[in-house]
């Protein structure tokens, strides 16, 4: 990249060899994630390179191994899912603070539970797999921080973190993927699941200028 004269920046050769391949990587990554979307197993470079439409050999020049591309898709998917999943209703009732975590909740591992999937498959081999579940992780609880501040406001510890803790296990991704998959249930149902239990789990709710908002 170059300046003229005039002040106007110019791209050079390199400049556009980068962009190429960004472009080229990015490609890559949507394709793995769109290979995953289709079918749970982890793809090989051969499928994500066909996907992408480009050489395995493209693959391996921008991902030293599959590992590699497995992380950016998560660092991906992480940085779109915290952009989509915007806390709403964080000062209305609890049954409006219920019902927007769980669906905005059901969103996210409707479509990210195929790569939560891939990311915990063999987590266990590399430290840097583990921070990004661990990462995953304390956001959501944040979350829940966020949503339930009112009754978790109410609890000493360590109540509080007990009820954190359950909270997160109910709305797991797995929890998530049981529902749907193996019983089966539509997203609607596994939403009534989930608001149930969180109802069930949050002490109850201060009353606000004399009304008690406790289902």
């Amino acid at each position: 990249m170059s300046i003229s004269s005039s002040g106007e920046i110019k791209t050079g050769p390199s400049d556009g060899r980068r962009q190429r391949s960004e472009r080229t990587r990015r490609a890559i990554v949507e394709a793995f994630l769109a290979l995953l979307r289709d079918d749970p197993r982890i793809p090989t470079a051969a499928k994500v390179a066909e996907r992408a439409g480009y050489s395995v050999r493209s693959v391996f020049e921008r991902f030293p191994d599959m590992l590699a591309l497995r992380i950016a898709a998560a660092d991906q998917a992480f940085a779109e899912a915290s952009t989509q999943a915007v806390a709403l209703d964080v000062d209305g009732d609890r049954l409006a603070r219920i019902r927007s975590q769980v669906e905005t909740r059901g969103n996210t591992c409707e479509k990210w539970l195929p790569l939560w999937r891939a990311v915990n498959a063999n987590s266990g081999e590399t430290a840097e797999l583990r921070a990004r579940i661990r990462l995953m992780r304390e956001a959501i609880r944040q979350r829940v921080e966020l949503m339930y501040r009112r009754e978790l406001a109410n609890l000493t510890e360590p109540a509080r973190l007990h009820t954190l803790i359950a909270i997160e296990a109910v709305t797991d991704f797995e929890s998530w993927g049981r529902m749907r998959d193996l019983y089966g249930l539509s997203f609607e149902e596994a939403c009534e699941v989930w608001k149930r239990a969180i109802d069930r789990l949050l002490p109850p709710t201060p009353a606000v200028e004399g009304r008690d908002e406790s289902a």
